[in-house]
């Protein structure tokens, strides 16, 4: 029968009995980490969470200004001076002096027409009012010696009027074989060369440039008729903006903002169109860099109310609530508030606002996104260059 070994429990019990020293040693190190461990779990318990940090924002001041409301139209651009330059004389056309778009000025010669058939017209005319106007002089002579009589003297001075207005017109008609230019301008390209065949007869004359005038230019815009009332009405009441006598009016082309030109209304026409239901108003404008080009569309505002005082707030602070519009103000106690706001026009990337804010009221401009109304908030003041008050010469103008 095998015998079966026995196995003791493996411990540090013994050994520890036969040194006491390191069993008091033993003890106090699993007590002293005990300690540690609940100590240092109550303290970790015991301190307060930190505060959250206010979020810093950027804030503007709201501003004033004068501001005129106007309405804005669409336009197109014409010269001052337009010309359709048709022979005047019938014959092969000799030359062609310019070079499309060239810049031409008045009394130039532009084409040249065979001269040689009016020439010897004209040579001819001459040699008949001569001979006419000698027999006229010498009938006077020889009705004061009753040599001939009335009927005969009026004949000759009647033949010599004939033979003056003859020469004129071939006159004239030599001269139109040089066809020179009527205004000063921008020229077009020659509709026919050099060698055709040109037709001066009225009604079928043939079409041979044109030529537009530099300088200022016409633009050309409708108003409708609730603008036209209203302008009206205000300019009865003197509350238009008036400069040097006239309505100012601003102008842009497709590239361009902001509205960088200048005018103002010429004229208007003398009915409203009942088709339409609109009149034409004509402005002019200086044209110093040539950009006014004829035919070109362009954007136009006219101002329907005299300058008034309007708060003015920047675009990145305006929030889209639903359908209405809000802005998140800053108190004196660094606290978020929240303003409906009602806006108008659209200035130099600023809003006008109507209702719901203050002069002096700060706004946020950056961080807007980051709050939420009655959150304390660390503002800094946005840096704006200083700008001279505005006086009604300076007034600016906004959008409806």
């Amino acid at each position: 029968m095998t015998k079966s070994a026995s196995i003791k429990p493996l411990t540090l019990l013994p050994r520890l009995r036969r040194h006491p020293v390191l069993l008091a040693a033993g003890l106090l190190s699993v007590s002293a980490a005990g300690f540690f461990v609940v100590s240092s779990t109550r303290s970790t318990a015991a301190e307060p969470a930190p505060a959250p940090t206010a979020p810093r924002v950027t804030v503007a001041t709201v501003e004033q200004k004068l501001v005129t409301d106007f309405e804005e139209l669409t336009g197109h651009v014409d010269a001052t001076e337009t010309v359709e330059l048709r022979a005047r004389v019938s014959g092969h056309l000799e030359s062609v002096n310019f070079e499309a778009g060239q810049q031409v000025n008045k009394g130039d010669v532009l084409f040249t027409i065979d001269p040689r058939w009016y020439q010897a017209q004209f040579d001819l005319a001459t040699a008949q009012a001569e001979l006419a106007e000698r027999e006229a002089k010498r009938a006077v002579d020889l009705l004061a010696a009753s040599a001939i009589s009335n009927e005969e003297a009026d004949g000759r001075r009647s033949r010599a009027a004939v033979a003056r207005a003859q020469l004129a017109t071939a006159q004239l008609d030599l001269e139109h074989t040089q066809v020179r230019a009527p205004i000063s301008g921008r020229i077009g390209r020659a509709f026919i060369t050099a060698g055709n065949l040109v037709s001066g007869n009225p009604g079928t004359a043939t079409l041979l440039t044109t030529i537009v005038a530099t300088g200022d230019a016409y633009v050309y815009a409708d108003v409708d008729e609730s603008t036209l009332l209203k302008f009206n009405r205000l300019s009865r009441e003197n509350r238009i903006l008036m400069r040097n006598g006239r309505v100012p009016v601003d102008l842009q082309l497709a590239d361009e903002n902001d509205y960088p030109r200048h005018g103002y209304i010429e004229s208007a026409d003398n009915h409203v169109n009942p088709a339409t239901g609109s009149l034409v108003l004509r402005m002019i404008f200086p044209n110093t860099d040539g950009a006014l080009i004829p035919g070109l569309f362009a954007r136009v505002r006219i101002p329907v109310g005299a300058p008034q005082p309007a708060l003015l707030v920047s675009e990145r602070a305006i929030g889209t609530d639903q359908s209405q519009k809000f802005v998140f103000a800053v108190g004196r106690d660094n606290v978020v508030a929240y303003r409906t706001v009602k806006l108008g026009a659209i200035l130099d990337g600023k809003r006008v606002v109507r209702e719901g804010l203050n002069v002096g009221d700060s706004i946020i401009v950056n961080g807007v996104q980051r709050v939420r109304p009655g959150m304390a908030v660390s503002p800094e003041v946005q840096q704006i260059a200083q700008t001279p008050a505005l006086t009604t010469s300076q007034t600016v103008v906004a959008l409806h």
